[in-house]
């Protein structure tokens, strides 16, 4: 049985747009599988300031440390559109994946992924000015939730303005010069509320900081 055999037995939930599905402190009603839409986790600080620290996709679940280690969440989980989820319970998930050992494997190699994107990011963050690290975003969402389409990669999740510069820690202000340089150099554009990657290579070579004095 596959991960999403499993978690088709339980019922189909629906998330609207914005809408909060755990937040900080919540003792989460089970794991839940994404079949459609995306979902964003975030933390807000004291100001109020808004720092994304990843996107799931369609295949992916969560939250996957409370389910292994009973660790309290402390971050949101909010649905970037209208989105479908199956949700299982703790124990029914962890029992499942005690029992399908290849299972268990295609969920570590979700993870480890998951933390590379979360480590390259951090690189970005540290090192590279604000040019780069608008850069090397949309190359990381490219790789994740792109497809291509005429020639270019659309980036299928529906992202704003702010909701780039929450993934990278810089102001919303800040992050649109970079996106509309970005576009004059026609390496990207933005239709229909999408990003579309029209050079990637071209953007990876923007995103290399050790290329710049």
């Amino acid at each position: 049985m596959t991960l999403e055999e499993f978690f088709s037995k339980f019922r189909l939930l629906h998330y609207k747009k914005h809408e909060v599905i755990i937040r900080p402190g919540d003792d989460p009603p089970g794991v839940f599988f994404l079949s459609r839409g995306y979902v964003k986790v975030y933390t807000l600080s004291e100001s109020g300031q808004e720092l994304s620290l990843i996107i799931f996709k369609p295949g992916d679940f969560f939250p996957l440390i409370w389910a292994f280690n009973d660790v309290p969440l402390n971050q949101y989980c909010e649905a970037m559109a209208s989105i479908e989820v199956y949700r299982s319970s703790k124990d029914e998930f962890k029992k499942f994946l005690q029992s399908n050992p290849e299972v268990l494997w295609e969920v570590t190699s979700k993870v480890l992924v998951r933390l590379r994107g979360i480590l390259e990011r951090m690189e970005y963050m540290v090192f590279g000015n604000a040019h780069q690290k608008v850069s090397s975003i949309l190359v990381i969402c490219a790789e994740r939730f792109g497809v291509k389409r005429d020639g270019e990669i659309l980036i299928r999740v529906p992202l704003t303005h702010r909701d780039i510069a929450s993934l990278i820690g810089l102001t919303r202000e800040t992050t649109s010069v970079e996106l509309k340089k970005l576009d004059k150099m026609k390496i990207i554009s933005k239709k229909g509320g999408f990003f579309r990657i029209k050079k990637l290579e071209k953007l990876k070579e923007e995103a290399q900081w050790y290329k710049y004095e």
